[in-house]
């Protein structure tokens, strides 16, 4: 099985505007982050490649994956460990056939028939949520919360990584309810020190893995 990790930085450079995605991902690395998501909706692909490659390059330099949302053709570009795609992107069996099966690949699932698709098409991990109410998706759906992401985890035959609202406050409950891991946005990108607030959550992930 492939090393997922068990928090996820999800850059963005919409909720706040002080940091670009690579400065964003030092920032969350020397803080802890063992994976690196970079999302960005708006731009020319050259553009998001640009974007990405300063991204890849901060990742390679201290060997932590580097995963592109939605986009397994900017992940091959700038040489990025895999992708993750949302239940209205490209599917998992089509980014496998352009991605390496070395790849990390992941999928955001809602539904239980959802997640074993995924599974089955050759996801590494589940994405689910949003456990909490959140703001970094206007889009989002209506939070799920800790049981039924205990019941998810229960079904999925592979990681587990939730994501929606999670806070230092709420990140220890989720990974209790079965999570493997954490994905967040503002929880890091919002806050006044993300490399602070990135160790806040790694002690949170750990300390409930440990108990």
């Amino acid at each position: 099985m492939k090393n997922i990790g068990v928090c996820h930085v999800i850059t963005d450079t919409t909720l706040q505007s002080r940091f670009t995605h690579a400065e964003l991902a030092e920032l969350a690395i020397e803080g802890g982050a063992d994976t690196v998501q970079f999302r960005h909706k708006q731009g020319a692909t050259r553009e998001l490649v640009e974007m990405a490659k300063e991204m890849q390059a901060v990742c390679a330099r201290h060997n932590v994956p580097l995963l592109v949302n939605d986009r397994a053709d900017i992940a091959l570009a700038v040489g990025a460990m895999g992708a993750h795609f949302g239940q209205d992107d490209m599917p998992v069996s089509i980014a496998r056939r352009i991605l390496s099966s070395e790849a990390i690949l992941g999928a955001s699932a809602r539904t239980e028939e959802k997640i074993l698709a995924a599974i089955s098409e050759g996801a590494d991990y589940i994405g689910f949520g949003p456990i909490y109410g959140t703001s970094s998706k206007p889009d989002a759906e209506t939070a799920k919360g800790l049981e039924r992401l205990r019941r998810m985890c229960d079904i999925a035959a592979c990681p587990v990584i939730a994501i929606g609202g999670i806070t230092v406050q709420t990140a220890a409950d989720v990974i209790r309810a079965g999570a493997h891991g954490i994905a967040v946005i503002s929880a890091v990108c919002a806050h006044p020190e993300p490399r602070l607030a990135t160790q806040a959550l790694i002690n949170e992930i750990h300390s409930a893995k440990h108990r």
